[in-house]
């Protein structure tokens, strides 16, 4: 009998288990696994703003490269573990810009004709820091929520095309009755848990 999807996901640590504080204190001793974790935790925040950017998997890769470089000789500094998020946010963000803007000059160098426009920062539609603070806020949320959760909230809510309830309950090992009740009791929890980390 093949195994179930909670069932597996239930044996892989998340990262919400531990707080960026305890992550942090650890990785400054040296723990590969709490450096695993934070990585593990912030990977989708660093590698979104680089794809809003409109960079290949490739370049994303560099750039995600060079934050946790930065974030490896920048945590003894970190005064407040918690404004960690902004601070890979604003890092990233300044990467990516000044990538794309040494890109264009190589293009411009290319053709003469092309006239780049020189700007001192990102255009609003390529990059919103403020929706990807709340996009990771919805990840956070999501890891903190008890594997079954965790499943449930996604099947129903994240994936296309939509599952009926049969096939979900079949996959978490339910009956199909049960998954009204137990979808309204997770939504609950990630409303608690949206509303701790301060989503609008």
């Amino acid at each position: 009998m093949p195994v179930k999807l909670a069932e597996r996901r239930a044996t892989t640590p998340s990262p919400a288990a531990k707080s960026d504080r305890d992550l942090v204190q650890g990785c400054l001793k040296y723990r590969e696994e709490d450096w695993a974790l934070l990585v593990d935790k912030y990977k989708s925040l660093i590698y979104s703003i680089p794809f809003r950017y409109g960079f290949s998997r490739e370049e994303a890769a560099d750039i995600f490269q060079s934050v946790c470089l930065d974030l490896i000789q920048e945590l003894p500094k970190l005064r407040d573990p918690q404004a960690l998020p902004k601070w890979l946010m604003q890092v990233t963000a300044h990467k990516c810009f000044h990538r794309k803007a040494f890109n264009n000059r190589m293009v411009s160098r290319d053709d003469e004709d092309v006239a780049i426009p020189e700007t001192s920062e990102p255009a609003q539609a390529e990059i919103n820091l403020f929706e990807i603070e709340e996009e990771q806020m919805l990840r956070e949320a999501m890891a903190s929520l008890a594997p079954r959760c965790r499943d449930l909230v996604h099947m129903l809510f994240f994936e296309e095309p939509k599952r009926p309830y049969q096939q979900v309950a079949a996959s978490l090992g339910l009956a199909t009755g049960s998954i009204g009740l137990l979808r309204q009791k997770c939504l609950d929890h990630l409303r608690k848990r949206l509303d701790e980390l301060g989503f609008a």
